[in-house]
């Protein structure tokens, strides 16, 4: 399980990174990372998310499948709702199951384009 904060988002970035035509980059609103300049991944900064949490871009329905599954880790808020997001708590979920989380990101959003 990843603990701090800005260790977190060091793992979150050394993933990410890994993955064809990633870039990162951060603004004055966090950390965010883009397939071909295409949203991914983003710190979550939506005053309805929980402290360090991460939007990752997926499908409605594979919202909701991971929602279910791993209900500790993944979830949903109201602002969110509209959009192909999911919130993860970085605190609560490992490096492993954060890999495949965003292997999927990227194939949905290169996908969409």
């Amino acid at each position: 399980m990843m603990s701090q904060a800005n260790n977190a988002l060091a793992v979150v970035s050394s993933v990410a990174l890994t993955l064809p035509d990633v870039k990162e980059s951060r603004t004055k609103r966090g950390t965010n990372w883009k397939v071909k300049g295409r949203l991914m991944a983003c710190e979550a900064i939506h005053k309805s998310a929980e402290s360090h949490s991460l939007m990752v871009c997926v499908s409605k329905e594979e919202r909701e499948r991971l929602i279910e599954e791993h209900p500790d880790s993944c979830y949903l808020t109201d602002h969110y709702r509209a959009y192909d997001a999911l919130l993860v708590r970085l605190a609560k979920i490992d490096e492993q199951a954060l890999r495949a989380l965003l292997e999927s990101s990227w194939r949905f959003v290169r996908e969409a384009a």
